[in-house]
């Protein structure tokens, strides 16, 4: 366990570390991955100053963010939520003393800050006092990895089948709106999961249906800015009613039976949007067909059974909505080894490219987010991808990475 906060002298000799690297033009690859790491262990120390700094301060000012966000030059929403990471380090002085370490970062006690506010008081006292014991956890993780520990930890605080909790976000169901500096009318919503899944569907569904052959007028070229300007432009559609009345917004559930999964573990369920919803609300929505399911059975990366043509050669070079599924079936998100894009914001990339005289089969298609799709086409990524979808990655410096076949996190 972390004995002793990092000292200002430490601090400093990090920073004169990092400062040597940047400035020799020949550094190599463990130089500066060391540098990037006392980078992260100095930015890691200057939070846990900030936040021991905000909690003195709230001892002799009753309402301190004003002073926050001035201090920070940033909004009051921003001091509050770096408010709220202070008073949950405050309440967890191993979790801050592992931050002043630099053994984990502001992001893992952030995952902390959002996980307690799921939980009634009581609960949130024993999630605490639970994180409190996972430092040397939080300190062998990564932000994800700790988070998905935390999510362990308060579903079994809350042991109700989620359905108390689902209450709760119904009542929290808002949207605001106001209008900026620019002039700009916006609008933001929160909503509960239930909805929230309906709302996703119908508005994928709309920009599907009426984006994919032409863009709006001003369409911007970056795909994360892209994919923003049309759902904008179909919520506008959806709401005047020009959208048409193709798509229902029924949310689709694609099961997941995996063939191998031993004794009754039963299927794996992934949602269409990354929200949790509770199995006896979920069987509800089955039993009353407010939802579309669809089974696809796997075997260690490789689809044994999935609905609909998944096979269709040259006929066409965009992917069908069955291959789209039984794809989801196997992948979370991009195909690329440590790529957090979920799949919804993936394109189906042709292995053997379309130009190429590729064709639109299942095995010919791989799920990859904008930015390594961009990789592939431009950048001179070779993917190559066997009979059991193992991947192999060859970079234009001749490394080589290879992974084992996709595997899925249950939900």
């Amino acid at each position: 366990m972390h004995t002793g906060h990092m000292t200002p002298n430490a601090v400093a000799e990090r920073a004169s570390h990092v400062a040597a690297v940047r400035s020799d033009a020949a550094a190599q690859s463990p130089g500066i991955k060391a540098a990037l790491i006392a980078t992260r262990q100095i930015r890691a120390w200057a939070d846990a100053q900030e936040a021991a700094l905000i909690v003195q301060l709230g001892k002799v000012e009753a309402f301190c963010e004003p002073t926050i966000a001035d201090a920070g030059k940033c909004s009051l929403g921003k001091a509050n939520r770096t408010k709220e990471r202070a008073d949950t380090l405050d309440a967890t002085p191993r979790l801050a003393d592992a931050l002043a370490d630099g053994a984990i970062t502001s992001g893992h006690v952030d995952a902390l800050t959002r996980g307690s506010k799921q939980l009634n008081d009581d609960q949130r006292e024993a999630l605490l006092d639970r994180a409190n014991e996972l430092a040397d956890v939080a300190a062998a993780a990564t932000v994800e990895e700790f988070q998905r520990r935390l999510k362990l930890e308060i579903k079994t605080l809350q042991a109700d089948d989620g359905l108390d909790r689902l209450q709760r976000q119904r009542a929290n169901v808002r949207v605001n709106t106001w209008t900026d500096a620019e002039g700009m009318w916006n609008i933001r919503g929160t909503f509960d999961p239930v909805t929230g899944v309906k709302l996703a569907s119908k508005l994928e569904g709309t920009i599907n249906a009426l984006f994919a052959e032409a863009v709006p007028e001003f369409c911007p070229t970056d795909p994360i800015e892209k994919h923003q300007f049309l759902a904008a432009h179909a919520l506008t559609r959806i709401i005047d009613g020009s959208a048409g009345s193709g798509r229902s917004g029924r949310p689709e559930y694609v099961v997941v039976i995996d063939a191998d999964t031993p004794g009754d573990a039963g299927p794996v369920v992934d949602w269409p949007i990354p929200v949790e919803i509770p199995a006896r609300v979920m069987a509800q929505l089955v039993a009353h067909d407010e939802v579309d399911v669809h089974g696809v059975v796997v075997r260690n990366g490789v689809i044994l059974y999935a609905p609909g043509e998944l096979q269709l050669g040259r006929t066409t070079r965009l992917a069908n909505k069955a291959q789209r599924r039984a794809l989801r079936a196997l992948y979370s998100g991009c195909a690329i080894p440590g790529c957090s894009v979920r799949y919804d914001r993936c394109k189906l990339h042709h292995i053997v490219w379309w130009r190429h005289g590729g064709r639109t089969d299942l095995d010919n298609l791989l799920p990859l987010c904008a930015r390594h799709h961009a990789n592939v086409h431009h950048d001179n990524w070779a993917i190559e991808l066997d009979h059991q979808r193992e991947l192999t990655l060859r970079f234009p410096d001749g490394t080589v990475r290879s992974t084992g076949p996709p595997k899925r996190d249950a939900a």
